[in-house]
């Protein structure tokens, strides 16, 4: 028997705001909420979710683990400005000048990668 992905978690001050950037980047709804967590996930329920939790203290260094997104029916330049718009700002974790892949981080600074294929071009 092996285990599968069931929740991802992401501490925040402002959990409203993280879920809500997340909703909107990722076309998903709040499914559940109490006062500390606020769970969000794709509608229809299938797949992990993700809950935002209530944390006192801000992040003050670089993620262990995050998000790599692929655009998905859209050019990838396309994509980079929706995420800006929602906003994403672009950072830096180190990464070289050449990587194919842009950083951004979250409105609390939690950073994710949108990838340079869109899902289109990664199943071909």
């Amino acid at each position: 028997m092996t285990s599968s992905l069931a929740v991802v978690a992401i501490d925040a001050a402002d959990p409203r705001k993280v879920a809500d950037f997340w909703c909107a980047v990722l076309g998903w709804t709040v499914i559940e909420e109490d006062g500390e967590v606020i769970s969000i996930g794709p509608a229809g329920g299938a797949g992990p979710t993700i809950d935002v939790v209530r944390v006192p203290e801000p992040k003050t260094v670089k993620n262990r683990l995050h998000f790599d997104l692929r655009a998905d029916g859209v050019a990838r330049a396309d994509e980079l400005a929706r995420l800006l718009d929602l906003g994403a700002t672009p950072t830096d974790v180190g990464q070289s000048p050449d990587v194919s892949w842009t950083v951004l981080a979250d409105p609390e600074g939690n950073e994710f990668c949108l990838l340079s294929r869109t899902v289109q071009e990664a199943r071909e």
